[in-house]
């Protein structure tokens, strides 16, 4: 396959402007590396905020940047300790917005072999874009094991061990803003795990969509805490809540919720790096509660070999049928759609989807 030696890429030229098009060199992988042509690229609401402090300064380490963590696309250059993987194959990863020649929102990208999945024929590329950064997240949240203090996670069983399917079977999930990204796969992964029932928030015109995921129950998440809480023991048949999670954790009162379902006790999983990102009366939680966090990255010393397994289990999952990929929204315009796209997520305009790129349809 012919590979050029330039490509576009969406890039941020200095800090706080607008993303534009430009171009780039065609990165050459290492030794333990594969080249991969992106095909679909996902958005995320970290990307409208990495322009701006304090965010610019937590994830640009050089000039021009590239965003993007979620791709998919196809393998078309091995580096030289590669078997694993051949020419060809379609693959999906969670790319790295720190290194540019990592990051998703171009037209080529090296990887690391070992963090990639192979994308099965019932899946697209641009279903698949919709996974690695959500999964991941949710994934280091729940289940990575590493004793490295930087690991803020719950430590639960993985679901991808045998203890992971029996541990917490029959017992109830709580899950607050279930039609996000993070949790439809926070759904799934209940599910996975044999919580029941898996009771979630959301827009009630998203009901149908997580209820096929494994959700039991879908409350109207514009009611009040107070009336929510009143109504969860029924819907548990009395059983106390262990496990809760707060997929939009920057809005207070959805971690206060996530807080207040929780029994003495529970685990309490909200998708922020640290707990001085959540008001203190959750951080300082009390009642033997424990609360997790997350940074949501397979590329850091302690969060990698929870992020192999992880990536080890994936192809197998979406070609059963386990895990389902969010329902994606194509931009038009390849990457040149991209600024339109993250001022919709800016603005709160997208519901229970993923927007996704085609960076080989720029012009």
């Amino acid at each position: 396959m012919s590979i050029p030696a330039t490509q576009k890429a969406l890039l941020l030229l200095q800090e706080a402007t607008p993303y534009v098009v430009g171009e780039r060199p065609v990165p050459h992988p290492g030794s333990k590396e594969v080249l991969v042509k992106i095909i679909a690229c996902a958005l995320n609401p970290v990307d409208h905020r990495i322009p701006y402090p304090p965010h610019s300064r937590l994830f640009i380490k050089s000039w021009p940047f590239v965003p993007g963590h979620d791709a998919a696309g196809i393998v078309v250059k091995l580096g030289a300790e590669v078997a694993s993987l051949k020419e060809g194959d379609r693959v999906v990863f969670e790319a790295s917005v720190h290194t540019p020649d990592v990051a998703a929102l171009q037209q080529y990208a090296t990887v690391d072999a070992d963090l990639v999945a192979i994308i099965p024929d019932n899946i697209s590329f641009e279903s698949a874009a919709s996974i690695p950064l959500a999964l991941t997240t949710d994934v280091m949240l729940l289940y990575n094991q590493s004793p490295a203090p930087e690991n803020l996670g719950l430590r639960l069983k993985p679901v991808w061990e045998p203890e992971g399917t029996t541990e917490y079977a029959g017992t109830p999930a709580f899950i607050v803003a279930g039609s996000t990204s993070l949790g439809q796969y926070a759904i799934q992964l209940a599910k996975m795990a044999g919580h029941s029932p898996i009771i979630t928030t959301a827009s009630p015109h998203n009901a149908a969509l997580l209820t096929s995921l494994g959700a039991t129950h879908v409350l109207d998440r514009s009611r009040s805490n107070k009336s929510i809480l009143e109504e969860l023991p029924s819907l548990t048949s009395g059983k106390p809540i262990q496990y809760a999670f707060v997929a939009a954790p920057f809005h207070p009162e959805a971690c206060r919720l996530g807080r207040d379902a929780l029994a003495p006790g529970g685990a309490l999983g909200i998708a922020l790096p640290s707990p001085t990102r959540v008001p203190e009366d959750v951080a300082n939680v009390g009642d033997g509660k424990r609360v997790g966090y997350v940074f949501g990255s397979v590329w850091l010393p302690y969060t990698r070999e929870c992020g192999i397994a992880m990536f080890k289990h994936l192809t197998e999952w979406l070609e059963k049928g386990i895990l389902k990929p969010n329902p994606v929204e194509v931009l038009p315009n390849g990457l040149a759609g991209v600024p339109d796209g993250l001022a919709r997520l800016k603005a709160n305009q997208v519901s229970g989807k993923k927007l996704v790129a085609k960076p080989q349809e720029t012009a």
